[in-house]
Protein backbone atom coordinates (compact mmCIF):
# COMPACT_ATOMS: atom_id res chain seq x y z
CA UNK A 1 0.00 0.00 0.00
CA UNK A 2 0.91 3.42 -0.28
CA UNK A 3 1.84 5.19 2.97
CA UNK A 4 3.95 7.44 5.23
CA UNK A 5 6.02 4.10 5.91
CA UNK A 6 7.61 4.34 1.99
CA UNK A 7 9.58 7.15 2.70
CA UNK A 8 12.33 6.43 0.56
CA UNK A 9 13.84 9.48 -1.61
CA UNK A 10 11.06 11.91 0.33
CA UNK A 11 12.58 15.12 1.29
CA UNK A 12 11.85 16.81 4.93
CA UNK A 13 13.04 14.40 7.25
CA UNK A 14 16.35 15.48 7.77
CA UNK A 15 19.71 13.40 7.75
CA UNK A 16 19.84 10.13 9.47
CA UNK A 17 21.61 11.12 12.80
CA UNK A 18 23.12 7.40 14.37
CA UNK A 19 22.76 7.62 18.06
CA UNK A 20 26.52 7.01 19.30
CA UNK A 21 27.15 3.60 21.04
CA UNK A 22 23.07 3.34 20.87
CA UNK A 23 21.93 0.16 23.64
CA UNK A 24 20.10 -2.21 22.03
CA UNK A 25 17.44 -1.33 23.87
CA UNK A 26 16.14 1.81 25.23
CA UNK A 27 13.57 0.93 27.71
CA UNK A 28 13.48 -2.92 29.31
CA UNK A 29 9.48 -2.93 27.83
CA UNK A 30 11.28 -3.16 23.96
CA UNK A 31 12.93 -6.04 24.80
CA UNK A 32 10.06 -7.80 25.80
CA UNK A 33 8.05 -6.76 22.19
CA UNK A 34 10.70 -8.28 20.77
CA UNK A 35 10.12 -11.14 23.20
CA UNK A 36 6.98 -11.54 22.60
CA UNK A 37 7.59 -11.23 18.75
CA UNK A 38 9.94 -14.37 18.69
CA UNK A 39 7.53 -16.21 20.98
CA UNK A 40 4.84 -15.92 18.62
CA UNK A 41 7.11 -17.52 16.12
CA UNK A 42 7.12 -20.38 17.29
CA UNK A 43 3.38 -20.67 17.37
CA UNK A 44 2.91 -20.09 13.12
CA UNK A 45 0.05 -17.70 13.48
CA UNK A 46 1.19 -15.46 10.48
CA UNK A 47 4.26 -14.55 8.52
CA UNK A 48 6.51 -12.13 8.46
CA UNK A 49 4.93 -9.89 5.70
CA UNK A 50 1.72 -9.78 7.55
CA UNK A 51 3.28 -8.21 10.56
CA UNK A 52 4.79 -5.97 8.25
CA UNK A 53 1.63 -4.85 6.27
CA UNK A 54 0.28 -3.80 9.91
CA UNK A 55 2.95 -1.73 10.71
CA UNK A 56 1.95 -0.14 7.43
CA UNK A 57 -1.48 0.72 8.03
CA UNK A 58 -0.94 2.33 11.18
CA UNK A 59 -2.29 6.25 11.12
CA UNK A 60 0.64 8.38 9.45
CA UNK A 61 0.61 10.60 12.61
CA UNK A 62 0.77 7.12 15.40
CA UNK A 63 3.58 6.32 12.75
CA UNK A 64 5.42 9.14 12.45
CA UNK A 65 4.89 9.63 16.12
CA UNK A 66 5.68 6.15 17.12
CA UNK A 67 9.64 4.85 18.11
CA UNK A 68 10.74 1.69 16.10
CA UNK A 69 9.24 -0.49 19.35
CA UNK A 70 6.31 1.23 19.49
CA UNK A 71 5.26 0.34 15.81
CA UNK A 72 5.95 -2.96 16.34
CA UNK A 73 4.11 -3.28 19.31
CA UNK A 74 0.88 -1.52 17.90
CA UNK A 75 1.49 -4.03 15.02
CA UNK A 76 1.51 -6.81 17.19
CA UNK A 77 -1.76 -5.91 19.31
CA UNK A 78 -3.74 -5.52 16.18
CA UNK A 79 -2.28 -9.01 14.47
CA UNK A 80 -3.66 -10.02 17.37
CA UNK A 81 -6.74 -9.02 17.56
CA UNK A 82 -7.74 -9.82 13.90
CA UNK A 83 -6.55 -13.19 14.69
CA UNK A 84 -8.68 -13.17 17.70
CA UNK A 85 -6.06 -14.51 19.96
CA UNK A 86 -7.08 -11.17 22.50
CA UNK A 87 -9.73 -8.58 21.97
CA UNK A 88 -9.60 -4.75 21.87
CA UNK A 89 -11.22 -4.54 25.29
CA UNK A 90 -8.50 -6.84 27.03
CA UNK A 91 -5.74 -4.92 25.48
CA UNK A 92 -7.21 -1.82 27.12
CA UNK A 93 -7.96 -3.42 30.80
CA UNK A 94 -4.04 -4.52 30.42
CA UNK A 95 -5.12 -8.76 31.50
CA UNK A 96 -7.59 -11.57 30.01
CA UNK A 97 -11.41 -11.63 30.52
CA UNK A 98 -11.78 -15.00 29.90
CA UNK A 99 -9.74 -18.15 29.59
CA UNK A 100 -6.37 -17.76 27.48
CA UNK A 101 -6.75 -19.52 23.88
CA UNK A 102 -4.81 -22.36 23.61
CA UNK A 103 -2.26 -22.45 20.87
CA UNK A 104 -1.82 -26.21 21.15
CA UNK A 105 2.12 -25.66 21.94
CA UNK A 106 4.49 -26.69 24.92
CA UNK A 107 6.85 -23.82 26.31
CA UNK A 108 9.60 -23.05 24.58
CA UNK A 109 13.08 -24.34 25.63
CA UNK A 110 16.26 -22.50 26.26
CA UNK A 111 17.48 -24.08 22.76
CA UNK A 112 14.50 -23.14 20.86
CA UNK A 113 14.35 -19.47 22.57
CA UNK A 114 17.81 -19.10 20.49
CA UNK A 115 16.55 -21.21 17.49
CA UNK A 116 13.89 -18.12 17.41
CA UNK A 117 15.99 -15.14 16.64
CA UNK A 118 16.94 -16.80 13.23
CA UNK A 119 14.55 -16.67 10.14
CA UNK A 120 13.20 -19.39 8.50
CA UNK A 121 14.32 -19.86 4.48
CA UNK A 122 11.65 -18.43 2.67
CA UNK A 123 13.43 -20.26 -0.59
CA UNK A 124 10.95 -22.60 -2.56
CA UNK A 125 11.81 -24.76 -5.53
CA UNK A 126 9.94 -24.63 -8.56
CA UNK A 127 9.97 -25.67 -11.89
CA UNK A 128 9.96 -22.69 -13.91
CA UNK A 129 12.92 -20.91 -15.14
CA UNK A 130 13.41 -17.18 -14.35
CA UNK A 131 12.37 -14.86 -17.02
CA UNK A 132 15.61 -12.12 -16.75
CA UNK A 133 18.89 -12.86 -16.64
CA UNK A 134 21.99 -10.54 -15.65
CA UNK A 135 22.54 -7.82 -17.80
CA UNK A 136 18.89 -7.68 -18.80
CA UNK A 137 16.85 -4.31 -19.40
CA UNK A 138 13.88 -4.25 -17.14
CA UNK A 139 11.08 -1.55 -16.44
CA UNK A 140 9.26 -1.79 -13.00
CA UNK A 141 5.46 -1.84 -12.65
CA UNK A 142 3.73 1.24 -12.01
CA UNK A 143 1.60 -0.74 -9.29
CA UNK A 144 -0.28 1.18 -6.52
CA UNK A 145 -2.01 -1.83 -4.23
CA UNK A 146 -4.04 -1.94 -1.28
CA UNK A 147 -2.18 -4.53 -0.11
CA UNK A 148 1.22 -5.08 0.73
CA UNK A 149 3.74 -4.87 -1.80
CA UNK A 150 7.90 -4.98 -1.71
CA UNK A 151 8.48 -2.49 -4.44
CA UNK A 152 9.17 0.87 -3.62
CA UNK A 153 7.10 4.06 -4.35
CA UNK A 154 10.19 5.70 -5.48
CA UNK A 155 11.52 2.26 -7.95
CA UNK A 156 7.82 2.19 -9.79
CA UNK A 157 7.94 2.90 -13.22
CA UNK A 158 11.80 2.88 -14.25
CA UNK A 159 14.12 1.48 -16.04
CA UNK A 160 16.88 -0.61 -14.12
CA UNK A 161 19.42 -3.21 -15.29
CA UNK A 162 19.37 -6.97 -13.53
CA UNK A 163 22.40 -7.29 -11.42
CA UNK A 164 22.13 -10.90 -10.27
CA UNK A 165 18.90 -13.52 -9.60
CA UNK A 166 18.75 -14.19 -6.27
CA UNK A 167 16.33 -17.63 -6.50
CA UNK A 168 12.63 -18.60 -6.13
CA UNK A 169 10.84 -17.28 -3.04
CA UNK A 170 7.33 -16.88 -1.15
CA UNK A 171 6.29 -13.90 -2.57
CA UNK A 172 5.54 -11.16 0.15
CA UNK A 173 2.10 -9.59 -1.86
CA UNK A 174 0.61 -12.90 -2.14
CA UNK A 175 0.96 -14.14 2.06
CA UNK A 176 -0.90 -11.07 2.35
CA UNK A 177 -3.90 -10.34 0.01
CA UNK A 178 -4.85 -14.83 -0.10
CA UNK A 179 -2.22 -16.74 2.48
CA UNK A 180 -1.21 -18.13 -0.52
CA UNK A 181 2.98 -18.96 -0.67
CA UNK A 182 2.95 -18.36 -4.97
CA UNK A 183 6.48 -18.50 -4.87
CA UNK A 184 8.39 -15.99 -7.66
CA UNK A 185 11.74 -15.65 -8.75
CA UNK A 186 13.73 -12.70 -7.05
CA UNK A 187 16.41 -10.25 -8.64
CA UNK A 188 18.54 -7.71 -7.81
CA UNK A 189 17.94 -4.58 -10.03
CA UNK A 190 20.30 -1.97 -10.14
CA UNK A 191 19.22 2.13 -10.89
CA UNK A 192 21.34 5.53 -11.32
CA UNK A 193 19.89 7.61 -8.50
CA UNK A 194 19.11 9.79 -11.76
CA UNK A 195 16.88 7.34 -13.12
CA UNK A 196 15.42 7.26 -9.70
CA UNK A 197 15.38 11.21 -8.65
CA UNK A 198 16.06 13.24 -11.87
CA UNK A 199 18.29 15.58 -12.58
CA UNK A 200 19.26 16.96 -8.61
CA UNK A 201 20.65 13.44 -7.87
CA UNK A 202 24.29 12.50 -7.14
CA UNK A 203 25.19 11.11 -10.64
CA UNK A 204 28.01 9.07 -8.80
CA UNK A 205 25.54 7.22 -7.04
CA UNK A 206 23.33 3.86 -7.88
CA UNK A 207 20.46 2.45 -6.08
CA UNK A 208 19.78 -1.60 -5.61
CA UNK A 209 16.34 -3.04 -5.06
CA UNK A 210 15.52 -6.75 -4.49
CA UNK A 211 12.40 -7.20 -6.99
CA UNK A 212 10.23 -10.04 -7.82
CA UNK A 213 9.28 -10.90 -10.81
CA UNK A 214 5.54 -9.93 -10.92
CA UNK A 215 7.20 -6.09 -10.66
CA UNK A 216 9.31 -6.11 -13.23
CA UNK A 217 8.42 -5.83 -17.77
CA UNK A 218 11.56 -6.05 -20.25
CA UNK A 219 12.58 -2.88 -20.99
Amino acid sequence: MNGVHDMGGMHGFGKVAPERNEPVFHEPWEGRVLAIDRALGRFNLYKIDVGRYYVEKLPPSTYLRASYYERWLLSLEQVLVHLGVVDAKELAAGHAAQSPKSLQTPPMTRAEVSAGFGRPSYSRPTPTIPKFKPADRVRTRNINPVGHTRLPRYARERIGVIEAVRGCHVYPDAIVSDGSESPQWLYTVVFDARTLWGEDADPRVRVSIEAFEPYLVTA
